[in-house]
């Protein structure tokens, strides 16, 4: 039978294939709109396969905050120029809306959760490789909950972070935090909270420094102690100085809000930014 364009437009509308693929996928399917997107389906199956070892660097990163649970997801493409796309990145905030409502365990609990026509996210995520001719992954999910949560999506959709707070706190102080996050990048909310490996790789490049610089042997240990605590300085989230007013800490700034006040935990996600 003829293809028409009334029936391309529609196919086209069902699955976001381009157009020529919709016209030989109906023709295919005999202008049966099932079996089309069961082809539009299978080609994307079949170019998962073939791309499976590819790279795939770029994509979108998306955050999002409800009460007293906060998610980031990365969905994760071979070019920007996909990335950029308004079907991928609505796709990135389909996949973070469930995550918000249904608060999966793990990324895989999150994969084979289903969008709105039943279907799981990872039969989805199959149907854009199938259009785009690209590799894509779910490459990160992660959340966090407190009392309150708070997420900041940096612009270009490459760079978001959450965080969670024991306490009520004003959304714009929560928002800082955030960005703070976002900027600085801190290994850990607080100084007993660092992993030993990290500790361990400090002292000793301390130690490397300190030896090639001359330093007696016997004062290396006092030496690399000092430059681990610069460490916790810079890089754990209550001790940083807060980038808004360096004078204080992030840690004195949210004691400002509430004596209290502190961060349970943050996640901070990005693809191809520091």
């Amino acid at each position: 039978m003829a293809v028409t364009m009334a029936d391309i437009s529609h196919l086209r509308k069902m699955s976001g294939a381009g157009m020529m693929d919709c016209k030989k996928a109906l023709e295919d399917a005999n202008g049966d709109f099932e079996k089309a997107m069961e082809i539009i389906r299978k080609k994307g199956q079949a170019v998962a396969a073939k791309r499976s070892d590819r790279e795939a660097a770029e994509g979108c990163v998306l955050a999002k905050e409800n009460g007293d649970f906060a998610a980031v997801v990365a969905l994760k493409c071979e070019t920007d120029f996909v990335a950029k796309n308004d079907q991928f990145v609505g796709l990135t905030q389909d996949i973070l809306d469930v995550a918000i409502a249904k608060k999966p365990a793990s990324l895989e609990e999150l994969l084979a959760a289903s969008l709105a026509d039943g279907r799981s996210i990872q039969e989805h995520i199959t149907d854009r490789i199938g259009v785009t001719g690209e590799k894509m992954e779910l490459g990160f999910y992660e959340f966090t909950t407190g009392v309150a949560t708070v997420s900041y999506i940096h612009p270009g959709n490459k760079l978001a972070t959450i965080v969670s707070f024991n306490q009520e706190i004003d959304h714009q102080a929560a928002r800082d935090v955030a960005m703070q996050v976002a900027a600085m990048s801190p290994v850990s909310v607080r100084q007993d909270e660092v992993p030993e490996k990290i500790i361990n790789q400090e002292l000793e490049i301390a130690r490397d420094k300190a030896r090639e610089a001359g330093k007696p042997e016997e004062l290396l240990d006092r030496i690399a102690q000092g430059a681990l605590q610069k460490f916790f300085k810079e890089n754990t989230l209550l001790q940083q100085e807060f980038v808004k007013d360096p004078k204080q800490t992030i840690e004195q700034y949210l004691q400002k809000q509430n004596k209290e006040l502190t961060v349970v935990a943050f996640k901070r996600v990005s693809l191809n930014v520091d």
